[in-house]
């Protein structure tokens, strides 16, 4: 289980502290949430907003009736004069449902950058351009549709099925490295690659984007189309604009 959001209500003085802010003070019945991720929220009575937060603090400790979070040279404290209630929930992601966790039996959830469970700990990364199916693959979780020089349909578990795997199996040795004579491989450094077979002898390398192969640069290597409109392989390449044999960029 996800660790819990600690709720204190009750009459309190916060203050924040920082080196771009001047020491605030102020007091009043308020709720005081502390997030799973150390972020500190003191609400008021009025409004959405907090009267006073710290993001994400470095760290947050509570004693008794006191409470300080710490991010840096900012610090946020609350001290409780008088609880009116307090406890800690169950918290977890919340998202769109895209099914069941198959090792819990909650939901799945689609969130910024990931499928997550709100029952458990599992939680898969997804590549920013992912659409998550209603299908699910054999382990149970659902299949995601990912465009790397064409359509792929994979598990959301990279563990399950990798997506530079299988992006290695329709491309790797595909295309001819422009500066010498050695082929293209599918690779990871940082990113999704295709690099020179020779390196580091030849560092030729270029990021995989996120689009299909629809033809052929006049440079020679593959023309994709993105979601931001037609482009080399080479992200600096301006050959195929020019080039009465390529395709045209869409108006």
């Amino acid at each position: 289980m996800h660790d819990g959001i600690h709720v204190v209500a009750g009459e309190c003085t916060t203050t924040f502290d920082g080196s771009r802010v001047r020491e605030h003070e102020q007091r009043g019945q308020v709720l005081v949430v502390v997030k799973p991720d150390n972020t500190v929220l003191v609400h008021d009575a009025e409004g959405y907003q907090p009267v006073a937060w710290l993001t994400r603090a470095e760290t947050v400790t509570i004693d008794g009736t006191h409470l300080a979070a710490t991010d840096g040279d900012q610090r946020l404290t609350v001290d409780i004069h008088d609880e009116t209630a307090s406890g800690r929930y169950p918290a977890s992601a919340a998202g769109s449902p895209v099914g069941e966790c198959p090792d819990c039996g909650a939901a799945l959830v689609r969130v910024t950058d990931a499928v997550a469970c709100t029952g458990c700990d599992a939680r898969y990364g997804l590549p920013g351009d992912a659409e998550v199916l209603d299908h699910r693959c054999e382990c149970g979780l659902p299949k995601m549709h990912v465009e790397r020089g064409r359509a792929f349909e994979i598990c959301v578990d990279r563990e399950c099925e990798s997506m530079d795997d299988a992006v290695a199996e329709v491309f790797d040795r595909e295309w001819d490295c422009p500066n010498c004579d050695g082929d293209l491989r599918i690779l990871r450094r940082g990113g999704l690659l295709a690099g020179c077979e020779n390196y580091p002898e030849c560092d030729t390398g270029f990021a995989f984007p996120a689009g299909v192969v629809v033809g052929e640069c006049a440079c020679g290597l593959p023309l994709f189309e993105t979601a931001g409109g037609r482009r080399c392989l080479d992200a600096t390449c301006e050959a195929w604009r020019d080039d009465s044999g390529g395709l045209p960029a869409e108006s």
